[in-house]
C-alpha cells in the first residue's frame, strides 16, 4: 500500500550461525586474556618472595665467614703445646736408680726415713727370767718403701759399759731375708724371743753350756740394727 515501508526480511539462519560463532570466539578471547592476566598476576606475588630468599641466602653466606675467623683464632691453641708435653724427655728426666728399686716396684726404704727401736718386754728381770728381745720399724718417710726385715738383716746387741756381752750374729744359723713394704707412718714389730743370758762368742758356738752373764742388779743395754740401720736409743734393762 501506499504510504508504507516496505517490510524487513528476517536474517537467514547461516547469519544467525555466523553471529553465534563470533560471539563465541569473542568469549573465548575473554577467557583466555583473563587467564594471561590471573598467571601475570601470580607470578608478579612469587617473584618478591624470591628476593626475601636470596636475601635471607646472603645472611647465611655471612655466618660462615664469621666462623672461619674464629677458628683460626683457635688454631694457634695446638700450635703451642702445653709445658708438660715437653716434659717426657728420658734424657732430662731423672730415673730411679736401680739399686734402691724392690721386686715389687717400690723404693728401698733410705736410713733417713726408717726409725728403728731396740725393744725388750720388761725394764727388770728377776733372777731366772729370760728378757725378750724384739725391735719396731716406723717409715717416717712420705712414699712408701720396702725394707729387708729378715733375721739375715737384723743384729740384736747386748753391752754394759764398753763390753758386748751378746751379739745374735755370733752363733746364727739358717739366716734369711723378709721383705716388708712399709706405708708413710707404717709401723713393723718384730716377733720377741728369749734370750737366755748367755754370752756369746763365734768361738764358743757349740759350748754345752755357755757362760752366763753377770745378774745382781747389772745394767744392760740393747741396741738392734735392722738392714744396716741401727736403734738411735738402746733398750735399758736390769738383771737380778
Amino acid at each position: 500500500m501506499p504510504g508504507h515501508p516496505p517490510a524487513r526480511r528476517r536474517p537467514s539462519a547461516k547469519v544467525y550461525r555466523r553471529r553465534r560463532l563470533v560471539a563465541l570466539v569473542g568469549v573465548i578471547i575473554v577467557i583466555v586474556a583473563v587467564v594471561l592476566i590471573i598467571r601475570a598476576v601470580a607470578s608478579g606475588a612469587t617473584s618478591p618472595t624470591a628476593a626475601p630468599g636470596s636475601t635471607a641466602a646472603a645472611g647465611a653466606s655471612d655466618a660462615p665467614q664469621q666462623g672461619p675467623a674464629a677458628s683460626t683464632s683457635a688454631t694457634p691453641a695446638p700450635a703451642d703445646p702445653p709445658a708438660t708435653a715437653a716434659a717426657p724427655d728420658p734424657a732430662a728426666t731423672p730415673a730411679a736408680p736401680a739399686a734402691t728399686s724392690t721386686a715389687d716396684g717400690s723404693a728401698a726404704c733410705a736410713a733417713g726415713n726408717i726409725t728403728v727401736t731396740a725393744v725388750t718386754d720388761s725394764n727388770s728381770y728377776s733372777a731366772g727370767s729370760q728378757p725378750k728381745l724384739s725391735f719396731t720399724i716406723v717409715n717416717t718417710g712420705a712414699d712408701p718403701c720396702t725394707i729387708n726385715a729378715g733375721t739375715s738383716k737384723q743384729i740384736y746387741t747386748i753391752t754394759s759399759g764398753t763390753e758386748v756381752y751378746w751379739k745374735s750374729t755370733d752363733c746364727q744359723t739358717d739366716a734369711s731375708d723378709t721383705a716388708a713394704m712399709l706405708a708413710p707412718g707404717q709401723t713393723v714389730s718384730s716377733t720377741p724371743f728369749a734370750w737366755n743370758r748367755a754370752r756369746s762368742s763365734p768361738s764358743t758356738c757349740g759350748a754345752s753350756a755357755p757362760a752366763s752373764v753377770p745378774a745382781g742388779g747389772a745394767s744392760y743395754h740393747l741396741t738392734v740394727s735392722v738392714d744396716g740401720i741401727a736403734s738411735a736409743a738402746s733398750a735399758q734393762f736390769l738383771l737380778y
